[in-house]
C-alpha cells in the first residue's frame, strides 16, 4: 500500500440527525466547529445531518417530505403573486 494516502485524524465524532434528532457516535476524520457531550459524559466533535438512515425513504419505508432547504416556501411565494 501507498504511504500517507488515508488520512491519519481519525477521531471519535457524534452525527446528529436534524430532521429526528437521531445521534450516533462512530470515528471518522470530518472537521467540524462544533462539540457535544455524549451519553458517556465525554465531549466529542458534533457533525450535523440533515438526513440519516432513521430519516431516509428507502430505510424507513415511509415517504416523508424533508424541507431543509426552504424550496416549498420559495415555491409558494413565487407563485402566490399569479
Amino acid at each position: 500500500m501507498k504511504k500517507d494516502l488515508h488520512p491519519s485524524n481519525y477521531r471519535f465524532v457524534v452525527f446528529k440527525d436534524m430532521s429526528n434528532e437521531y445521534s450516533f457516535l462512530t470515528k471518522s476524520c470530518v472537521d467540524t466547529k462544533e462539540t457535544t457531550t455524549w451519553e458517556d459524559g465525554n465531549e466529542y466533535p458534533l457533525y450535523k445531518l440533515e438526513i440519516s438512515h432513521t430519516s431516509h425513504p428507502f430505510y424507513t419505508g415511509k415517504m416523508k417530505l424533508v424541507d431543509t432547504a426552504g424550496r416549498i416556501d420559495k415555491f409558494k411565494t413565487r407563485y402566490a403573486k399569479k
